[in-house]
């Protein structure tokens, strides 16, 4: 079974949805890939694990670092949650390329790698928002690019409308 809550964020709605035992997604609404790990069987309860969600969510939105991930579960290929798992690794406030991110899987190609990360399903807590062009450019978002700036600016990643600007986090 899956639960399902909404949380209104300041940048926009965005739905949480839990298997009872760890975040399984978390979109705003309307993204492409929209819940994409849901089925019709679904219940609009909020289970006490997206009380964790929803305080990482609280603090992230006041501009606090967290200090720690709510339980996650990654449903995807093996590869997706490869990607996924190297996404964990960036730093918040700093941003990484899709080239740097495809050499740290060992070379993988950046168009595939940048496949998984626009079907990550957890969106802001995996920092897909954190990946950007060759040039720092701010291309590409699920959730839509000025999403994607506005949560790099609230990391204060460097990152604005008129001079994106790559931080060159690592991953190594």
């Amino acid at each position: 079974m899956r639960y399902i809550h909404d949380y209104d964020s300041p940048i926009g709605r965005i739905l949480l949805a839990s298997d009872g035992e760890a975040l399984v997604g978390l979109w705003f609404e309307g993204q492409k890939h929209f819940a994409s790990t849901l089925t019709e069987a679904e219940q609009a309860a909020r289970p006490a694990l997206c009380d964790d969600a929803v305080r990482w969510l609280d603090g992230y939105f006041a501009g606090e670092k967290p200090d720690f991930t709510p339980r996650i579960n990654l449903i995807g290929t093996p590869f997706q949650r490869s990607v996924w798992a190297r996404l964990l690794e960036i730093p918040y406030g700093q941003t990484v390329t899709y080239g740097r991110l495809a050499e740290a899987l060992g070379g993988a190609s950046p168009w595939a790698v940048g496949g998984a990360v626009a079907r990550n399903p957890i969106s802001i807590v995996v920092p897909c928002h954190r990946v950007v062009g060759a040039n720092g450019a701010l291309t590409g978002y699920a959730g839509g690019v000025d999403k994607k700036l506005k949560l790099l600016e609230l990391e204060k990643a460097g990152i604005t409308a008129d001079s994106p600007k790559n931080r060159g986090g690592s991953l190594q």
